[in-house]
């Protein structure tokens, strides 16, 4: 066990270094220039900036050295801890994302448990009633919720929850520390939105793998010995059958931090994904690089975790 997770942090770090290169470059491969974008924001502002000033601002972000010392100065301020400073925004990354991270954080995590819950709930009922109504309707939102856009959906949302019936806010972030109920009401549909992609997905394949064990001889055995359906499917059958489903509970992660993009742009949500998408028009080469290494931080070591997850779940898996 120690070798293989020790093999999976080195390649974890050589995937964080290629996905660091990638972003990098891509970056510089998009026409315009990060500087005359945030001298442009400042001129319908009526302030004006010389060309010598520009000059000391290409030099302050180091936008003046060579591409691969840009790359080499950013690497390693990212292993000191220093991710750099926006341009757009004129604050440091770090401190970006410590105001933005925990608001998507919270909406992702609420999202995650919420629609992976239900998802293995849903899918297990339609399993051992399986040709039942209670199939079908699981069948029914398992292929809506893959096929539907997400921020269609959030669209569909604001204008039936918020500005029809007026029952939720259709934009905005509070804390539930300033004020509990407020956050709840704003978080309905953003995390609705979210958790969507991830009970569907979750429901299919809890089904499908259920179906699958259900029919394996040590499952009929247990029903010749007369044991409850409750003890069959809870004690020996869910085990068994929740395997490939850890292994998309580690993509899922993936997915609610991308979809966080959409949705936080459609909510106005101040998290991470609405950070990128304005940097991204922005051109702010630093917040994207850095944001997306982060997020990429995150995706890895959940899959790590759910590699390791499989030898509790499976007792049969050996790792080399």
């Amino acid at each position: 066990m120690g070798t293989y997770i020790i093999r999976r942090l080195f390649m974890a770090v050589v995937i964080l270094f290629l996905v660091s290169l990638i972003v990098f470059f891509a970056m510089r491969l998009l026409p315009g220039d990060p500087l005359i974008i945030f001298l442009g924001q400042q001129a319908g502002s009526g302030t004006t900036i010389t060309e010598k000033e520009l000059e000391g601002l290409r030099h302050e972000y180091g936008l003046d050295k060579p591409i691969m010392v840009q790359y080499m100065n950013w690497m390693f301020g990212v292993l000191q801890g220093n991710l750099g400073t926006s341009i757009h925004y004129h604050e440091k990354v770090g401190k970006l994302m410590l105001e933005r991270f925990p608001i998507t954080l919270q909406l992702g995590v609420v999202a995650f448990v919420i629609g992976n819950s239900l998802g293995i709930l849903m899918g297990l009922i339609a399993a051992v009633r399986r040709g039942t109504w209670i199939d079908a309707i699981v069948t029914v939102i398992g292929n809506i919720g893959i096929t539907i856009p997400v921020f269609w959906l959030g669209l569909l949302l604001m204008y039936g929850f918020g500005l029809k019936l007026g029952w939720l806010p259709i934009a905005g972030f509070t804390s539930p520390f300033d004020n509990f109920w407020m956050s709840i009401k704003q978080m309905v549909m953003p995390v609705t939105c979210l958790c969507i992609p991830g009970l569907a997905f979750t429901s299919r394949q809890t089904r499908s793998s259920m179906l699958e064990v259900i029919k394996q001889d040590y499952i009929r055995t247990a029903w010749s010995k007369g044991l409850k359906e409750k003890t069959i499917i809870m004690r020996h059958a869910l085990k068994n059958g929740l395997i490939p489903v850890i292994t998309l509970l580690g993509i899922g992660v993936g997915f609610v931090f991308g979809g966080s993009v959409l949705v936080e742009t459609v909510f106005a949500v101040p998290g991470v994904g609405r950070l990128l998408v304005t940097s991204v028009f922005a051109q702010d080469y630093v917040v994207i690089q850095s944001g997306t290494l982060i997020i990429s931080t995150i995706i890895i070591l959940s899959n790590l975790i759910v590699d390791i997850s499989y030898g509790w779940l499976d007792p049969r898996i050996r790792f080399g």
